[in-house]
């Protein structure tokens, strides 16, 4: 489809999902062969608390709505129908959800999508369904963190504790040789 033929009612398909596309933190797609409606429907509410949208699109549409925003070689994954996942939040959710989805349904199998200006491959949405939750990561990055810390107060403890054992000592022979 040449850009410049579109006509105005498919220019605003283009336009609604390329707005959808600068809004989202991800885009995950799939192949939406075998989504019929009750699949698709039962996709929607899998990904529905994590404000996740799913929507079947013509991949003419999507390609020239990707390519509007500079997103090269997300039209390398358009072959056969396909179905888009775009969400705001932690992209990592998602592909678990959808992986999950897909392990209870024997579909949509994933073809890839776009994170950060980067192409991902149906591999790395697998890989990204691996990755914890963002606030396990987080927590682990703390403890990381104050692990360290931890064991500087520990031994800082018993440094305190050795000297304080050591002057009771000294004391206490004190006492003793007086006759206290």
């Amino acid at each position: 489809m040449k850009e410049d033929k579109i006509r105005p009612e498919k220019r605003a398909i283009v336009n609604e999902i390329r707005e959808r596309l600068e809004g989202a933190g991800y885009l995950l797609l799939t192949d939406a062969r075998g989504l019929n409606v009750e699949l698709t429907a039962s996709l929607r509410a899998t990904l529905d608390p994590i404000d996740a949208q799913v929507q079947t699109v013509k991949n003419t549409f999507l390609g020239v709505a990707a390519k509007d925003l500079g997103w090269e070689g997300v039209s390398t994954l358009l072959e056969g129908p396909t179905t888009m996942i775009v969400g705001p939040g932690d992209v990592s959710e998602a592909a678990k959800k959808l992986k999950a989805f897909r392990q209870a349904n024997q579909r949509p199998v994933a073809k890839g999508g776009w994170l950060d200006g980067q192409l991902l491959t149906a591999d790395d949405v697998a890989q990204i369904a691996s990755i914890p939750p963002r606030e396990i990561m987080l927590g682990q990055f703390v403890g990381t963190v104050a692990a360290p810390m931890s064991q500087l107060v520990g031994v800082l403890n018993q440094k305190m504790a050795s000297i304080v054992y050591a002057l009771k000592a000294v004391a206490d022979k004190k006492a003793a040789s007086t006759g206290e």
